[in-house]
This record gives C-alpha cells, sequence and structure tokens, in this order.
C-alpha cells in the first residue's frame, strides 16, 4: 500500500477553506486514488478472464525460536545487587611433626603457636552489554493482513527474530570464554608458538607428536583424523585425564594451585569432528563391553568450532583459534580436539535481558530497545587441559 504525506496539500486548503487564502491549483494525484488497470498489476491476476486479481493463500511468518545448542553449563545464577563476584582459595598447608612423640624431660610444648592460612582472592566485576533496536507498527501495517492473528504472527516472528540473534551473540560471547582459556593454556605450554615442536605439557598435550613418538609413525595432522590407530591411542590419553584430574594436583592450572576436580565436577567440550571420528572408528562394530571401554561420558559437549566454521567448516577452520586473549598473549593455533575444564573455570553471571520501549504518538510507532548485560568469567587458577594436533 502506498502513503503518500499529504501535510503540505491539507496545511494549504485548511486556508482555502478558513478564507486565509486565495484558490490556487492544485495536484490530486496524491489524494485521489483513481485505481489501477490490471495491465499494470505485474500479471498478478487469473489466467482466464484475466481480470481476477491473485489472492495470498497462505501467509508463513518464519518464526522458529533458537535456542544455541552449546556451552549451557557455563550459565550460572545472577544477584541482583553488588557489582562483583569474590573468589577466595585457599593452598594447602603443610604437615609438620607430631610433637606427641617428642617430648622429653624439662622441655615444653608450645599450643599457642600461630598459623595463618595461606589465602588469596580475586575479584570479578566486568560485564559486557549491547541493545538492539527495533521499531515497530500496528497501524502504518494492517492493509498487508486479512485479520489480526495474521498481524499478531508477523510481529511475534519479529519478538523471536530478536531473540534468536541475541542468543546467536551470546553463544559466541560464550565461545570467547572458552577461546581465552585455550589461548593462555597453549601459550603457557608454546610461548613461541611451535606448537608441533614438542609434546606440550600436562596442560597443553600434542596428541599427534606423542602418538608418533610413541608408535614410531610420521601421521600427519591431514591424516590424524582418519587413523583408527591414532584416535584410539587420544581417546585413551583423554580418558586418563578424567581420573587424573580428580586427584589433589598443581599440574593442571596456570596457578599451581592444588587442585582436584571430580568427575561430577568434569566439563568436557570436544570438537565435532573428533567426537564423530571417535564414534565411527571405536565404537561401530564393536560389542557392548569393549564400547564402554573406549567410549567417553554422556554428557561431553559437542562444539562445532571453537571459533568460527569458515565458509566451508574445513577442519583447519573448526579447529582453530586466532585471538588475543585478556592476559596480552596473541595465539594463532589449529588442530584443537578437546578441553578437560573444572566446573568453576569459566562462567557466564548476572545475565539480564530486558526491554525498553517508547511510544511516539506523531509517528505512532514504538521504538524497543532490546538490552543484554552478561559478566563473562575465566579463572586459570582452576584446571584446564587442551588437547590438540599440530
Amino acid at each position: 500500500m502506498k502513503m503518500n504525506q499529504v501535510y503540505e496539500i491539507v496545511n494549504s486548503i485548511a486556508q482555502e477553506a478558513l478564507g486565509e487564502s486565495a484558490v490556487v491549483a492544485e495536484d490530486l494525484n496524491n489524494i485521489v486514488d483513481i485505481g489501477k488497470a490490471f495491465e499494470n498489476m505485474d500479471g498478478r491476476y487469473d489466467n482466464f478472464v484475466r481480470r481476477l486479481p491473485d489472492h495470498i493463500g497462505r501467509v508463513i511468518n518464519v518464526d522458529r525460536p533458537y535456542s544455541a545448542p552449546i556451552l549451557r553449563k557455563m550459565y550460572r545464577d545472577g544477584w541482583e545487587f553488588g557489582a562483583m563476584l569474590q573468589k577466595t582459595r585457599m593452598k594447602l598447608p603443610q604437615a609438620e611433626e607430631n610433637e606427641t612423640w617428642s617430648l622429653y624431660d624439662g622441655e615444653s610444648v608450645d599450643p599457642f603457636v600461630v598459623t595463618t592460612p595461606d589465602i588469596s582472592t580475586k575479584f570479578y566485576s566486568d560485564r559486557t552489554t549491547y541493545t538492539i533496536p527495533m521499531t515497530k507498527t500496528e497501524r502504518q501495517i494492517k492493509s498487508a493482513f486479512s485479520n489480526a492473528v495474521q498481524m499478531n504472527s508477523f510481529l511475534s516472528m519479529i519478538d523471536t527474530n530478536i531473540r534468536n540473534s541475541a542468543e546467536v551473540r551470546n553463544a559466541e560471547l560464550a565461545r570467547r570464554v572458552l577461546n581465552a582459556g585455550i589461548s593462555e593454556t597453549l601459550y603457557s605450554a608454546y610461548p613461541s608458538g611451535n606448537y608441533s615442536a614438542n609434546a606440550g605439557n600436562v596442560r597443553a598435550v600434542n596428541l599427534l607428536y606423542a602418538y608418533n613418538q610413541a608408535s614410531g609413525s610420521n601421521l600427519t595432522v591431514a591424516q590424524a583424523m582418519f587413523d583408527a590407530d591414532f584416535i584410539r591411542f587420544a581417546s585413551y590419553q583423554m580418558k586418563n585425564y578424567i581420573n587424573r584430574m580428580r586427584d589433589y594436583s598443581a599440574l593442571f592450572n596456570g596457578g599451581a594451585y592444588e587442585n582436584h576436580t571430580p568427575a561430577d565436577r568434569l566439563d568436557i567440550y570436544m570438537l565435532t569432528e573428533f567426537r564423530n571420528a571417535a564414534g565411527v572408528y571405536l565404537y561401530d562394530g564393536l560389542n557392548q563391553f569393549n564400547t564402554d571401554n573406549v567410549r567417553f561420558p554422556d554428557d561431553v559437549e559437542t562444539v562445532s568450532y571453537w571459533q568460527g566454521s569458515g565458509t566451508d567448516y574445513a577442519f583447519g577452520s573448526t579447529s582453530a583459534i586466532h585471538v588475543t586473549n585478556p592476559f596480552g598473549h596473541t595465539v594463532n593455533a589449529s588442530g584443537i580436539l578437546a578441553v578437560f575444564a573444572d566446573h568453576d573455570s569459566m562462567a557466564i553471571t548476572n545475565e539480564n535481558r530486558r526491554v525498553d520501549s517508547i511510544w511516539n504518538p506523531r509517528g505512532e510507532y514504538w521504538n524497543e530497545f532490546h538490552k543484554f548485560d552478561a559478566g563473562f568469567m575465566l579463572d586459570v587458577n582452576e584446571n584446564f587441559v587442551v588437547f590438540f594436533i599440530a
């Protein structure tokens, strides 16, 4: 429907009617609708009499809610007041001599010696925020619909797509927390960025280097994802860490703190290509007993990519990160297969979604502002292990 602005014309004709202006020549083209011939309707009419206009038989509004299928374990609670999250930890105290068994005549045992705990505290207060603006109308779009149900369905589609847009953006922000942890872990083992130089350490594990050293092979990155022996070796190494990380150790975190991550507090993130390769090359054809030996826990979360899919979903794109992390370290790495992280190493807190709106009575429309705030935190003092091939 064409809308003509006639405010200048109605001002002029009002002056004519009130005797405030002489009668002048007027162009009525924008006032009176004389209709359009069917010949000007671009063929949108029947194929018999060619005078009956085509009608819209069905209206489909693409209204499909999206819930990002990744990193849901990272979402935590929020709080209404206060700005910071305080996280306090304590180092394990040292053992000392038990003086019960070393008493001597004339000597005393001092029970009043002060032993203070070794405490450290971190504060998290940064938040991220953005807004998605959208203008909505009713009066101006009524002519496009047959009834209120159709129009409300259209408006609902707009709301759904705004939420979907936010869901996509929030999921990608969550990936950046994961990527920050990956990059800092890799940097700690390979500050030079030469990831194929050696097997890394217990936190940044180059599975391909370790496999070639152990087997005497010269397997390449391109071959590894299709080699059943390598995938079996990689799965074996990863499963070892489920038990290793549940023991107290200072090896698996960036702060050398004595931590332990029970199996129910271990979050495993695995690249889709590797998870599927394990399923195809290891699980298929095995009996139930053997399958249970090689299968990963059911709550492993697969990710289609760490940072982006690229334009082709090639392994070189999905397995890669190219970031400068919050510690100021630039990391360009690929071949990342999996991350084993303590549940408290990453979190999304204080997620706050809200909508503010204002009605414009002059233009008869609403302006809505869909706003999103959240805190994205990473604690490198918690256990965090990266498995990769290079």
